[in-house]
């Protein structure tokens, strides 16, 4: 699956204001106003892997973060109240209705959908993805696809097979109202349906979840991923939105949040991801506690997620280069913090959840907080030295030092005399520490996923949908 993440900085404010014989001064300023008398700006969202989601208790996600500081860019005092929906039908008719400001729910700007709303500049791009359960033939294009293809209604999927079916009469879909594309693929994963049409970055991301669903071709070209505005708003807004993601790109903060969201979505291992499933269910449930119980300041998650990557949760584990147990520790690093017996599950999650926070607390103090617990694992995995080593050789490539994306694509110079010879420390594995830190990104997000399920589920079932029934094309 080929993963399309487009970071384009917006285009100058003519070439987004559609003004057209309209007096400028005179409208310029109202919609911002009343958000400004009112101090709160109102968004519309859906719960989604990318956009919006709770994390024990908390609100997180792209487009809540971005909501977030464009609040703020209108004004010090103005709050954010996001104002999620279940469905788009019902996301659509927070923003027709008035019941928020606009939307921000990593939807696309499709021409159908230009003909209603008003869209804001693009910050990333997604392909549409039809995906299929592993083990059933896969459909190289869409004339071999032999049966129907799941879709949201109102989704910019729909409206492609539309479009599609002017071609291929025979083509045929069920548009599901009141869910989403996660549980989608959910149902194409338990063989509830044939196939489903979702973004290539959704896919990715909850393939970590579904292993079993694959990806079999896209349709078309990337698409441009948008806040959404009604017909009605004025420019007020769009000039808003156009300064902010401008901002937003020269800061270099637009970039930052891509790598926090999408950077360590990469090629999916099927086995392993299996593997992890079935030992999420086997093992983790013994060493849980012990996680737990030592991650101090960390998320006992995280800790466990890099416990999987170091020994697959294998108590007795042992590499060829000496170290040891559940977060093959070295001796030095064992004795370093106070660990006897490294093959004791218990010492070894102590010990390994003390030396991490130790090279989190060590790490210059420039590096922001957000950023700070990749460098940390980088440097458990390669050691502190050689992280601090890729800082210089970024800032010597004119690069930001405190950004870890941009540290991590040096990562690999390490590998490279013309490059290492230049360092304190020397040659390292640069490459298989950056494969190490994203691994365990991946571990992580499954392991929130599998926490949070039954949370998400219940959120849904206090839900009452308007319609279950599904339109047949």
């Amino acid at each position: 699956m080929r993963l399309v993440i487009l970071l384009i900085k917006p285009l100058l404010l003519l070439s987004l204001l559609a003004v057209s014989g309209c007096d400028l001064d005179a409208r310029h300023t109202s919609g911002v106003e009343r958000i400004k008398d009112r101090k709160t700006l109102r968004v519309g969202t859906l719960y989604h892997p990318l956009s919006y989601f709770l994390r024990d208790g908390q609100e997180e996600g792209l487009d809540f973060e971005l909501a977030q500081q464009f609040a703020h860019s209108l004004g010090e005092d103005i709050t954010l109240s996001m104002v999620p929906a279940y469905s788009l039908s019902e996301l659509f008719t927070l923003l027709d209705n008035g019941t928020v400001d606009m939307l921000a729910a990593g939807l696309t700007s499709t021409e159908q959908r230009r003909k209603q709303y008003r869209f804001g500049p693009s910050y990333y791009h997604i392909e549409h993805t039809l995906a299929y359960r592993n083990g059933l033939s896969r459909p190289k294009n869409p004339e071999e696809i032999q049966g129907d293809i799941l879709v949201l209604a109102g989704s910019s999927q729909a409206e492609w097979l539309h479009t599609l079916q002017q071609e291929l009469p025979e083509l045929h879909w069920e548009v599901r109202r009141d869910t989403d594309a996660e549980d989608l693929l959910r149902q194409v994963a338990e063989g509830k349906a044939d196939y489903t049409l979702v973004s290539d970055l959704l896919l990715a991301r909850t393939q970590r979840y579904y292993p079993n669903v694959q990806a079999a071709f896209t349709l078309g070209d990337p698409q441009p991923v948008a806040w959404m505005l009604p017909n009605s708003s004025d420019d007020s807004m769009l000039a808003s939105m156009l300064d902010f993601f401008n901002q937003q790109y020269d800061s270099g903060n637009l970039a930052h949040l891509h790598e926090k969201y999408f950077g360590h979505v990469q090629s999916f291992d099927y086995v392993d991801t299996r593997t992890f499933l079935q030992r999420i269910d086997k093992l983790l449930p013994q060493y849980r506690p012990l996680f737990e119980r030592h991650a101090g300041e960390l998320d006992w998650r995280l800790l466990a997620a890099m416990s999987y990557q170091e020994s697959h949760w294998d108590p007795e584990a042992t590499s060829y280069t000496g170290v040891r147990g559940m977060m093959m520790l070295t001796e030095d690093t064992a004795a370093q913090v106070g660990v006897k017996n490294r093959l004791d599950p218990e010492q070894s999650i102590r010990g390994g959840a003390q030396y991490l926070t130790s090279l989190i607390e060590r790490l210059p103090e420039s590096i922001p907080d957000g950023e700070r617990i990749w460098f940390a694992l980088a440097a458990y995995n390669i050691g502190l030295g050689h992280v601090l080593d890729v800082r210089r050789l970024t800032q010597t490539r004119q690069q930001d030092p405190n950004s870890w994306a941009q540290v991590k694509a040096n990562l690999p110079l390490l590998h490279q005399p013309q490059w290492y010879k230049q360092t304190r420390y020397g040659y390292a594995r640069g490459r298989e520490t950056k494969q190490f830190v994203n691994n365990i990104r991946q571990y992580y997000q499954s392991l929130l996923w599998q926490d949070n399920a039954q949370t998400d589920a219940s959120l849904a079932a206090q839900h009452d949908p308007l319609s279950t029934e599904p339109d047949i094309y």
